[in-house]
């Protein structure tokens, strides 16, 4: 019986089915299989919801950053106008003035292009949340015991990636993602006008 049974795992591993051939034995796997974490978030449904949603905020706020910067050419321009006829004592507060406010618009600009680069990390840390039971699922279909990163391993066959598995199986389960909130701790309010 010991030499059928090593038989099956010899031949298995040949054939390269050592983990059904583990299950099917009631024996632990221990084989070792990898995910593109970057490939699994871009490439799903999620992920793709995501990027569209971050994709048009960005574009909002680049036409957003436009505007501000026509609106603060035209002061410029009105200040050199205004140089002319004025003192230096009468238009120091003026330019003053002016330097406040595009010091404050920067720093306000920049605080909704943090804030949006903020949600696009929260948005991922809620998917590998959501993605974790369902990639435990597939492990344990699969009969692994490990999956790594595959930017952490040096060398792997192209068979151990379980990516595009992974992905059709998140896409059934998590779909775009609409319906899975935001943990408190992660939660922060959206870019403002």
């Amino acid at each position: 019986m010991r030499k059928v049974i090593k038989l099956v795992f010899v031949v298995a591993g040949l054939l390269g089915a050592a983990p059904i051939a583990a299950q099917e034995l009631g024996t632990t796997a221990s084989t070792v299989v990898t995910i593109d974490r970057e490939k699994l978030f871009l490439n799903s449904d999620f992920g793709k919801r995501v990027a569209r949603e971050v994709e048009a905020a960005g574009n909002e706020l680049a036409a957003e950053n436009r505007r501000i910067e026509a609106d603060l050419a035209d002061a410029e321009q009105e200040l050199t106008d205004l140089r002319a006829t004025m003192s230096v004592t009468d238009f120091r507060p003026l330019a003053d003035a002016f330097d406040t406010r595009v010091q404050t618009t920067r720093q306000a600009q920049a605080a909704k292009t943090r804030a949006l680069n903020a949600l696009l990390g929260q948005e991922r840390d809620v998917f590998l949340n959501a993605a974790a039971p369902v990639i435990e699922t597939l492990m344990k279909e699969i009969g692994v015991s490990v999956v790594l990163d595959r930017r952490t391993v040096f060398s792997s066959a192209a068979s151990s990636d379980i990516t595009e598995d992974a992905i059709q199986r998140l896409n059934d389960d998590l779909g775009e993602g609409t319906n899975i909130k935001l943990p408190p701790a992660l939660q922060a309010s959206p870019p403002q006008d």
